[in-house]
């Protein structure tokens, strides 16, 4: 078995490989299935609505949390396993369903396979909390981040051919076997547990909640994500109906948002360790609103790859400054539930945007909904300004 706390650079790419898998799935979720959905004839509309219902496990992350948190004693590592099979077994299944026919338990199927993915993350969330000192929170959030991106990409463009040449029946068993292959990995890492005996969980986190920068935190959090979810969902349609490309086209396009990302990972999240959290949120978001906007100018393919390209370097960086920031003000005794709220909040305002963002195009027109998501950033930016950090950083 692997000792982390001997060999701590192999957390590096443990992190890493684990939210690979994540991605994959966000790519399924963000790509393949509006596109799908909208070439077996739904609207775009519905495309996204369906796209943004399978978010749902990641809305109410603090329900899979506090399980977590609750079988504490039967180690992180366990339940990652089991979180990465439900979702192994939900892809293969819903492989067989056809969604022009059978809507319903296609979109149900992949509920189910987004819980076990949801219950995973929580999981492997908790497990950075617990092995990870606040001098390397950064860094391992920028292993998360371009893990998660990394995959998004792979899944993006491998997805897309695959959909292209052989059926998008194909592309779910195909993402269930590498996700299979990829969380094999922690079988040979020891667990090590921190906590001795069950943690009353309640009482911790009402404590946590308490705290002025937990709470502003806890505001900030799906304000901060609005700007993603819209550009994320409404890019590949704004491929396939504006620049009329296809799905495999859309898939190779779509790749550079996460492979961009994974590099401005890197850079947020080293410098938020050595410059802090907030500087950097603050360089990146500021740029994000200004290119956000650029995007209404990007009327061909090779324009929109460069804008949506320096887009993603540019949420890589900030999502690594604001998830380390989140790792800063948990409690590891809570970790799973007290992170899983956090991101709860931050999914809410990015799923639930990018899910009404077909809406807003049929209502608005893209770019009036790429102006929009700019403009989402200045509330972000006003409540980072009050949040304080410096005394309220747990030390490793």
């Amino acid at each position: 078995m692997i000792n982390l706390s001997k060999y701590r650079y192999l957390k590096y790419p443990l992190f890493g490989s684990l939210y690979f898998s994540e991605g994959l799935g966000f790519s399924l979720q963000i790509v393949i299935i509006p596109i799908y959905l909208v070439d077996v004839g739904y609207s775009l509309a519905m495309a996204t609505f369906i796209a943004g219902l399978t978010s749902i496990p990641w809305l109410i992350k603090f329900v899979w949390g506090g399980i977590a948190d609750y079988f504490i004693l039967f180690g992180r590592k366990r339940l990652i396993l089991i979180g990465g099979f439900i979702a192994i077994i939900g892809l293969i299944i819903v492989a067989f369903i056809d969604p022009e026919l059978s809507l319903i338990p296609f979109v149900s199927l992949l509920i189910i396979s987004r819980i076990g993915t949801a219950f995973f993350d929580v999981s492997a969330d908790a497990w950075a909390i617990e092995i990870s000192q606040v001098n390397e929170r950064g860094k391992i959030n920028a292993a998360i981040i371009a893990g998660t991106f990394s995959g998004m990409a792979t899944g993006s463009s491998l997805f897309g051919l695959i959909a292209n040449n052989f059926g998008y029946s194909y592309v779910f068993l195909s993402a269930a076997l590498l996700v299979f292959l990829i969380i094999l990995f922690p079988i040979f890492v020891k667990d090590e547990r921190i906590v001795k005996k069950r943690q009353k969980i309640r009482n911790l986190l009402v404590g946590e909640f308490k705290k002025k920068t937990t709470q502003l935190v806890s505001i900030f959090a799906p304000v901060f994500a609005v700007n993603s979810g819209i550009l994320m969902f409404i890019a590949p349609l704004y491929m396939k109906t504006a620049l009329d490309l296809d799905i495999a086209q859309i898939g190779l396009i779509a790749a550079i948002f996460p492979m961009t990302k994974v590099a401005g990972a890197f850079l947020g999240g080293v410098t938020s360790d050595i410059w802090g959290r907030k500087s950097i949120l603050f360089i990146f978001m500021s740029i994000t609103a200004l290119f956000s906007v650029m995007m209404i100018f990007a009327d061909t393919w090779q324009i929109l790859a460069i804008v949506y390209g320096i887009i993603g370097f540019l949420h890589g960086g900030a999502f690594s400054a604001f998830t380390a920031m989140l790792m800063d003000v948990t409690n590891p005794k809570v970790a799973a539930t007290q992170y899983s709220i956090l991101t709860s909040l931050a999914n809410f305002g990015e799923m639930t945007s990018g899910g009404m963002s077909g809406t807003f195009v049929a209502m608005l027109g893209f770019s009036r909904v790429f102006l929009y998501s700019a403009w989402a950033l200045g509330p972000g930016l006003l409540i980072l300004y009050f949040i304080k950090l410096k005394a309220h950083i747990r030390k490793g």
